[in-house]
């Protein structure tokens, strides 16, 4: 491979020093009344075991390492408000806590914030500087759910508005795109751009499923970004061809009507068929899949330049797996690792080879609300 056409990959053992403890009661605080504590859901793990398979697989080799870089605090409050920023600083200074509803922090953790959302912003320099050509950032703590004033499921800064906001501010682009294929719905991100023409920001998730009252179909932008969020809220256990349809339905269309400059996703592996905290069944197949036609909208409207971002994902076993899955299709590179036996047992179940009833009114109607904003769909 050629630099042009190598792929950045943002990885530090850093990350792994963001500390969630032990599972607790979500919204109580409490744990559980069992003998054996088990790790919180959004532990090391994930980032960790996906690099051990990069490099087991013999994938690292098609990667060029993207050095993150702690961002400046200017950089966190292009979203965050400054004093929500202290906060965090003094909490992690004094043993750490909670950072908002669900968002722990551990000492370490205000430092480790500023890295992954740095090593968002270093995958962001890396493309637009043409060092690479599309990159992948393998961070924690994740940040699609953290908003403005507090954290929040798990995320403390948003990464990815940092990243989208960094994009606009210091390599001058007008034009962002934002999809979130998390199973959960991009709360913070929707707040961040609601009212922001410049980022069309999708998100693609179990319907109301958190938070509740985010991620509806009606919810699509303000003022003069009113049609610029287009939310995909699915039916439980959609599965692979339900979200190939919903991109080639109304993802694809509209992007390429949007022409953006660059196209960031926030890829959390927590729809995948073995998560605990979701029931959507996308395989490591359904990533694949989903990536590159990530890339090929790249492709055809701003010279290929892509970020992937990773967010959720809790199957500690298969969410990591489906992690590498994206990262080979970024490289163009399939190893021979071998992977768990998820598409053989889902191809017998119908949702995993049609679009079931319910989906497809989902997808008839999500078409129905976005045709209003964009001609693509009319």
């Amino acid at each position: 491979m050629t630099t042009a056409q190598r792929v950045g990959y943002v990885y530090d053992d850093r990350y792994l020093h963001h500390n969630t403890g032990m599972q607790m009661m979500f919204g109580s605080g409490k744990p559980y009344p069992f003998v054996d504590p088990t790790l919180h859901p959004s532990n090391h793990r994930l980032v960790m075991r996906t690099q051990q398979l990069v490099h087991l697989s013999g994938l690292a080799q098609h990667l060029e390492p993207v050095d993150a870089y702690a961002a400046p605090v200017e950089a966190i409050t292009a979203f965050h408000t400054p004093e929500y920023v202290a906060f965090v600083k003094e909490l992690c200074a004094n043993g750490g806590g909670e950072t908002g509803l669900g968002a722990p922090a551990s000492p370490e953790s205000y430092d480790v914030a500023l890295l992954g959302a740095g090593g968002g912003m270093a995958a962001v320099d890396a493309v637009m500087e043409g060092r690479v050509k599309r990159a992948f950032a393998n961070i924690r703590p994740p940040g699609h759910h953290a908003i403005a004033d507090k954290g929040m499921g798990f995320c403390i800064f948003n990464n990815v508005v940092v990243a989208a906001h960094h994009a606009m501010n210091a390599h001058g682009l007008e034009r962002v795109l934002v999809l979130d294929w998390d199973v959960h719905d991009g709360n913070g991100t929707q707040d961040a751009f609601y009212g922001d023409p410049r980022v069309l920001f999708y998100s693609l998730h179990q319907d109301r499923l958190f938070p509740q009252d985010k991620g509806l179909l009606e919810q699509t932008g303000e003022g003069a970004g009113a049609g610029f969020t287009v939310n995909l809220p699915l039916p439980a256990g959609s599965g692979d061809p339900t979200y190939r349809a919903a991109f080639d339905e109304v993802v694809i269309p509209i992007a390429d009507q949007f022409k953006p400059q660059l196209v960031l996703v926030s890829a959390g592996q927590d729809a995948s068929v073995h998560d605990p905290l979701g029931r959507m069944c996308l395989t490591t197949a359904g990533y694949r899949d989903l990536t590159q036609r990530m890339i090929d909208i790249a492709e055809r409207n701003c010279d290929g330049r892509i970020v992937i971002l990773q967010e959720g994902g809790y199957s500690e076993t298969y969410a990591p797996y489906c992690t590498l899955a994206i990262i080979e299709t970024l490289a163009g590179v399939r190893t021979n690792i071998e992977e768990p036996m998820a598409v053989e047992r889902m191809s017998v179940q119908p949702h995993h080879s049609v679009v079931g009833l319910d989906a497809r009114a989902a997808l008839d109607a999500i078409r129905a609300e976005h045709a209003q904003h964009w001609s693509a769909l009319a």
